[in-house]
């Protein structure tokens, strides 16, 4: 019996979990709808805008580890989504749909924007 160090171990088992997502793709159509049964849209907007209580998400540049790592467990005021309450394919499946959404505009592009900078 070969026996490795606990540290061996974990790495083999993260190098895994990361093999298991990269070689799963999302299906961005499932994805819009898992963001909007869960309400991922309540904070982030149904066009991934963003608002007062979420970041905006649309066309996101996280990688999609991070994303997921984000999701399991995130900082401030974002709820944690364990598997049992999202599965791995569901939250594949929301970050392909958010990061097919289309980037926000500069500023210089919105009129409004553009007309109140004139004054």
């Amino acid at each position: 019996m070969v026996r490795y160090p606990l540290s061996a171990l974990s790495a083999f088992s993260a190098f895994s979990a990361f093999l298991a997502f990269s070689a799963s793709s999302g299906d961005a159509t499932n994805g819009k709808r898992v963001f909007e049964k869960v309400g991922c849209y309540e904070c982030h907007g149904y066009a991934g805008q963003g608002g007062r209580d979420g970041a905006r998400i649309a066309a996101t540049s996280m990688p999609e580890q991070a994303f997921v790592r984000y999701l399991r467990r995130p900082f401030g005021a974002m709820p944690a989504y364990s598997t049992k309450v999202l599965p791995d394919q569901d939250v594949l499946d929301i970050y392909a749909y958010v990061k097919g959404m289309p980037a926000a505009k500069p500023a210089s592009e919105i009129p409004l924007l553009s007309h109140l900078r004139e004054k």
